[in-house]
């Protein structure tokens, strides 16, 4: 075949791409599993590039490998890191041996490549680059790693961009006072910033629970090998790896306090995507408040209205649609999607090993991703550039039966319960029902029923 190089392993030869970087093993699986055209996600391929890094500067230290042979394997890091094309030397597919060996191997191979070169001597995939290491730890590790990345550097912060900027917008729509609703049906009046603090505080649960799950996931399988006991490791690796990987993030990395529990299952990879549902119920919650807020907005309830981003149809002119939270809506959809996957996956943990890491890695990875994504967007294009409909507040409250829910303490439920269904079926303002009906005054009812008292609560 012309364009191609003979390359061999343990199983014998086979062809491989003359410019591809990496070898036979990794061409076997491309060969094995044409599954979905997905490739592990870049985020991932980034973080296992870091944990053979920290691997290489660990064995130097314990003398495991010659210095020079680790840094050329540091070096061969560098240069993928900086390499525009990295992920066309990544080609394995998602859906491969569940230990995810392949692409193990293929960062092996890939990097044994670069670094013979720089060396200047053959560097091993196997005895080399991955010196004390095996798929089995290296792959539970790197989930953690490159989740821990995410967490730290792109969803917390976005989730935290996000409450803040709803508590800023609810403090600049105070004074406005809206018809509360339950059931999608009228209730008593709330202030607007009272469901923006709603939602506030639901991001601000969220954040608060992911934080929890960070020094777990912030534990590392590496050092167990093939099993859970070290074999073939230095006794000190774990340690060194850790603090090498901690110089190296700037996160603080341990090696984990068992590591049969962190091969054997991934109950924590399964615990932080449950948390990314949990938030991804509270983006849904929100971006539907949004979008019924939205809704008309002549037909609807027009009480606020979203920033027009685009044509919102290709055959109505002039309309225009919510598009920010229906993008939310769909991303908290997938999230969730996203973790029942996960869910199967952590079950199949089968004695030492879990066998559905790449699964559990690119789930967990897309699902911190989106998450971050949409919580920019929807704080910057959709909460902080809404407008208040005043008018369209205040029309509704005027005509809204339930105020005469505070004149209970006064008249009783059941005469209350009256005047609402004469309001409604008169379509008439409830107080001039009221002053008709009961003993009160103009100027009581104005005061009983004014919708911004009615929002402090109490008697």
């Amino acid at each position: 075949m012309k364009n191609t190089r003979t390359e061999h392993d343990s199983m014998g030869t086979l062809k491989v791409p003359v410019d591809a970087l990496y070898a036979a093993q990794t061409q076997r699986a491309i060969n094995n599993f044409p599954v979905s055209g997905l490739c592990m996600p870049e985020s991932f391929i980034r973080a296992l590039l870091l944990v053979k890094s920290a691997a290489a500067q660990a064995n130097v230290t314990l003398e495991q490998i010659p210095e020079k042979m680790g840094e050329a394997i540091q070096g061969a890091v560098t240069t993928l890191q900086q390499d525009p094309s990295l992920m066309s030397h990544f080609p394995v597919d998602v859906f491969q041996t569940g230990s995810g060996t392949s692409t193990n191997m293929n960062s092996n191979e890939v990097l044994a490549n670069l670094a013979s070169t720089l060396y200047g001597d053959k560097v091993s995939a196997n005895d080399h680059v991955n010196c004390g290491q095996s798929s089995n730890d290296v792959i539970p590790t790197t989930i953690h790693v490159s989740a821990a990345l995410a967490l730290e550097k792109q969803l917390i912060p976005a989730l935290r961009h996000l409450l803040s900027t709803i508590r800023n917008k609810a403090r600049s729509v105070d004074h406005h006072i809206k018809t509360g609703r339950t059931h999608l049906m009228d209730a008593m009046p709330v202030r607007l910033s009272q469901c923006l603090d709603g939602w506030a505080d639901q991001i601000e649960q969220n954040i608060n629970r992911l934080i929890d799950l960070q020094p777990s996931l912030q534990s590392l399988a590496q050092g167990g090998t093939a099993v859970g006991t070290g074999i073939n490791a230095h006794p000190k690796f774990a340690e060194e790896f850790n603090n090498v990987l901690t110089t190296m993030t700037g996160i603080q990395f341990q090696p984990a306090k068992n590591f049969f529990a962190h091969m054997g299952s991934q109950d924590i990879a399964v615990a932080l995507s449950g948390q990314l549902k949990t938030t991804a119920v509270s983006i849904i919650k929100i971006a539907n408040d949004l979008r019924w807020m939205n809704s008309g907005p002549l037909a609807g309830l027009g009480e606020i209205e979203l920033q027009a981003l685009q044509p919102g149809s290709s055959i109505m002119p002039g309309k225009v649609n919510p598009v920010i939270p229906e993008a939310a809506a769909m991303v908290g959809a997938q999230v969730i999607g996203n973790d029942a996957a996960i869910t199967i996956a952590g079950q199949s943990g089968n004695f030492e090993l879990n066998v559905m890491l790449p699964l559990v890695a690119h789930n967990l990875l897309f699902s911190l991703q989106i998450l971050a994504n949409i919580s920019v967007l929807l704080a910057d294009k959709a909460i902080a550039s809404f407008k208040v409909n005043e008018q369209s507040l205040t029309e509704a409250l005027t005509r809204n039966p339930i105020l005469v829910t505070a004149l209970n303490p006064i008249i009783g439920y059941e005469q209350a319960a009256k005047i609402a269904k004469q309001a409604y079926a008169e379509s008439r303002p409830i107080i001039d029902v009221a002053e008709e009906n009961t003993g009160l005054s103009r100027d009581e009812l104005e005061q009983l029923l004014d919708p911004k008292n009615l929002t402090q609560g109490g008697l």
